[in-house]
């Protein structure tokens, strides 16, 4: 199985604020808006660069330990077909443990989500649109 990269996210304390950087430090050619997420209990939005890459933006209880630590890089997220196939063979072939259960995302339409701890950090698979 594998799985594709879509986006990384990261843990910022003021949306805002870490917008107007990457749009004066990188060339951003699409902004989603920013919304509250209650399946996460966070605020959320994505910003897309020039490049292709997508940079996820997320603030909220979810993400205040690692701020309060200095961290921002919060998770790398993967577009996989089928969820479940893809937190089965995660966790059986890679020792993945599930750390936030399957739930709808608001900011990717409706579409499914997990958050896993991977031998890589934190990953959040992302079915495809079906």
């Amino acid at each position: 199985m594998k799985i594709k990269f879509l986006h990384l996210g990261i843990a910022c304390d003021d949306i805002a604020a870490c917008k107007d950087f990457i749009k004066s430090a990188m060339e951003v050619v699409n902004e989603s808006e920013t919304v509250f997420d209650e399946n996460q209990n966070a605020s959320v939005c994505v910003l897309t660069l020039s490049s292709g890459a997508q940079l996820e933006l997320i603030t909220g209880p979810i993400v205040a330990n690692f701020i309060k630590k200095g961290i921002t890089y919060y998770h790398t997220c993967y577009g996989v077909q089928n969820i479940e196939t893809a937190v089965a063979f995660l966790k059986r072939e890679h020792k993945a443990s599930v750390i936030s259960e399957i739930k709808p995302g608001k900011l990717f339409n409706g579409r499914r989500a997990v958050f896993l701890y991977a031998p890589i950090g934190i990953i959040e698979l992302l079915e495809d649109k079906q």
